[in-house]
């Protein structure tokens, strides 16, 4: 029994091993498949890679437009959300469309005035990152002087264009199809591109054939340097009929159009210089980086400190909010950062002061003397650069017009009324036709529809901000 018992045990243990081999030689089989079969369906399914590509691309849409505090793209609607100090200032100005680049569209230049139109002109030009919403306060002193003053907003500030359409050829790469992403969901709203495949069921951009080059409109701010601001005082001044005039250059102004009073010193009958350097008061390499740039000017407290600790003593919250609204609106920040990487760091105002064009000029320099020990001495520099210029000091900031703009406008009317009265060239030259083509239309117009308002409306200038306001005093 215990034999038979040991070879049934025996015969047990040998035969029970046999069946097992079917199922592991199924498992080995099986198991490579799984895993293929997911590996390539995770491959071919774009729905995946889509998802995490949009939700990437709409959290960073997100944080930058989150940082510019979603401000209104449309030109009308960023002016109606103006504070009620811009608006007024606007709407007492006019718009001037000035031609600057070649085989492009006009710029439209921002203009305002006072005072009688039959006094001495005196053109005031801001410096980087300032407007002519700075000297709103010395162009109604002047006018209330009986001095006719007008200030411009140069393209890239204030009113003024800041931007342009341009059509380029770029290469249709990754990065660039990444952009043009990225633009389309700022534009269409955050998960846009998601949004297709699940209507539509297809990718956006799942060209076959990808073209090396594609040509483009894309909208760029606008690169001012010496030769456009140059064109833009050579157009106002002929446009509104200023000449000669008295130049009040501040800031960075004399740098960028030094070249045009070097060469158009019959059109020129004096000349101030108000705190002017080659490096501006405003840091623009702040408005370099686009984080910094929107940190800077969407944060209140940040642009009242940067405002207030290099270009201002004394300022009002409401007028650093304007300066901020007007820097920021529009792509003002970007137009600030292109305007200052182009400013002529080597001007040397030695040189321009005694050239053989200007030695006749009058000059006066108005120069702060309590923002800064350097400071005062950069103004010594100056006078010295230029003996013939009557040197005079203010108790303003770098911005004078914000702090001591009575004092400025007394300073500025006192030099002007010293000089001979300037004979008008347009009594004794005749007009461009043109511009005596659009004083025609004018007149026809005011006829026609009987205008009461003691100035006429002149034809070919329309509003940049639809308003219904153009070219009116």
């Amino acid at each position: 029994m215990a034999i038979i018992t040991e070879e049934a045990e025996d015969h047990h243990q040998h035969q029970e091993p046999k069946p097992k081999p079917k199922p592991a030689q199924k498992r080995e089989v099986s198991r490579p498949q799984n895993p293929a079969t997911t590996s390539q369906s995770s491959h071919t399914n774009p729905f995946v890679f889509w998802f995490y590509f949009t939700l990437a691309v709409s959290l960073i849409t997100l944080f930058f437009v989150s940082l510019s505090s979603f401000s209104p793209q449309d030109p009308k609607s960023w002016f109606l959300s103006l504070p009620t100090n811009l608006r007024q200032h606007y709407s007492k100005g006019r718009t001037i469309k000035v031609q600057i680049y070649p085989n492009s569209s006009p710029v439209e230049v921002f203009a305002i005035e006072n005072g009688p139109s039959s006094a001495e002109n005196v053109l005031i030009v801001h410096g980087l990152g300032a407007s002519s919403y700075s000297f709103s306060r010395v162009l109604q002193s002047l006018g209330s002087k009986d001095i006719h003053a007008i200030a411009i907003d140069l393209p890239g500030n204030g009113f003024s264009d800041k931007s342009v359409a341009v059509e380029e050829e770029r290469e249709n790469g990754v990065l660039e199809r990444f952009w043009d992403v990225y633009s389309e969901i700022k534009e269409k709203g955050l998960f846009y591109a998601f949004d297709q495949i699940i209507e539509t069921g297809q990718m956006p951009y799942q060209e076959t054939e990808v073209p090396p080059l594609v040509s483009r409109t894309s909208v760029k701010a606008l690169e001012l340097g010496t030769e456009e601001v140059g064109k833009v005082l050579g157009q106002v001044i002929e446009t509104m009929g200023l000449a000669p005039v008295h130049l009040v250059l501040h800031d960075s102004a004399l740098a960028m159009s030094a070249n045009w009073v070097l060469n158009n010193g019959g059109l020129v009958r004096s000349v101030t210089l108000v705190d002017t350097s080659v490096k501006p008061a405003l840091p623009w390499w702040s408005f370099e980086v686009p984080v910094l740039r929107d940190a800077v000017l969407g944060v209140p407290f940040l642009h009242n400190k940067l405002i207030s600790s290099y270009c201002v003593k004394r300022i009002s919250s409401s007028d650093a909010n304007a300066h901020g609204i007007l820097m920021k609106g529009r792509g003002g920040g970007r137009a600030i950062a292109e305007i200052g990487k182009r400013l002529n760091h080597s001007f040397n105002v030695g040189e321009w002061g005694s050239s053989e064009g200007l030695i006749s000029m009058p000059m006066q320099v108005l120069w702060s003397s309590g923002w800064s020990k350097e400071w005062r001495e950069e103004g010594h520099r100056i006078a010295k650069a230029l003996p013939r210029a009557k040197f005079v000091e203010h108790s303003g900031g770098r911005w004078p017009q914000e702090d001591a703009a009575e004092e400025l406008a007394e300073l500025i009317a006192k030099h002007v009324s010293s000089l001979p009265k300037s004979a008008q060239k347009v009594e004794d030259e005749p007009l461009p036709e043109h511009i005596q083509k659009m004083f025609n239309e004018a007149r026809g117009e005011d006829r026609h529809h009987h205008h009461h308002h003691g100035h006429a409306q002149m034809g070919g200038y329309m509003d940049a901000y639809g308003m219904g306001h153009g070219w009116e005093g």
